[in-house]
């Protein structure tokens, strides 16, 4: 006990800073995932063969980038996304184009997390949408989604526990971040005690989002 407080004497401030640079790279995927995900999951539910707006091309289009983002392993992602990183933030270091590979890979995950959810839902929702003369937004909006908000979040609180993973690789662009804290402060000076407090605090506040989104998703869970 007394060397976890020594720990947080001689470098809290370095631990509080870790922790808003991964608050900072995490929020920014969500963000993306909720902004630019949700509508691309739900345009691929849309343009699907069988769906309300069937369009292969654009089918394609976005079945494409979703299923190659996801299946890139998230370092060579980094590294591969570094001239475009550059070409728009005019750097590759730092928290904010840190942040750039990881919003492109939480736009892919939620994307079809949000497709496989839409999936799943009774195919009487769309007869009562069109039964009531709805259109293309009344029907996403009005109907899809009211009945999907509770899956939709509890499948944001899962990608964002997978932004939180991701993004203790960004270190490696100067990210900075927890988990790159852990590593370069912890590991590699070999303070273990360092190390493994960072450790926990990670897995603390995976637990809170964890139960956040889960009471968030109970609280909108109508049925």
């Amino acid at each position: 006990m007394n060397e976890i407080l020594d720990v947080f004497a001689e470098s809290g401030d370095k631990i509080v800073e870790a922790l808003v640079e991964t608050g900072y790279m995490v929020l920014a995927a969500i963000v993306a995932a909720v902004l630019l995900g949700l509508p691309l999951g739900t345009l691929i539910f849309l343009t699907r063969r069988g769906g309300l707006v069937e369009n292969r091309p654009v089918w394609i289009a976005a079945e494409l980038y979703v299923t190659i983002v996801r299946s890139f392993p998230f370092l060579l992602f980094v590294v591969f996304m570094i001239p475009v990183t550059r070409m728009v933030f005019g750097t590759t270091f730092g928290t904010t184009a840190a942040s750039f590979p990881l919003a492109f890979v939480a736009i892919a995950i939620y994307a079809r997390l949000v497709e496989q959810i839409l999936l799943e839902l009774p195919s009487g929702i769309l007869t009562a949408a069109r039964s009531m003369g709805a259109n293309i937004w009344q029907t996403v909006t009005k109907f899809l989604y009211v009945e999907a908000r509770s899956g939709l979040v509890y499948a944001l609180t899962s990608a964002t526990i997978s932004f939180v993973s991701y993004s203790t690789v960004l270190g490696v662009v100067g990210g900075g971040g927890i988990g790159d804290f852990a590593l370069r402060y912890g590991y590699q000076e070999y303070q273990f005690t360092l190390m493994y407090t960072a450790i926990v605090l990670t897995i603390a506040a995976v637990l809170v989002l964890q139960t956040a989104g889960h009471l968030i998703s109970r609280a909108l869970d109508k049925r």
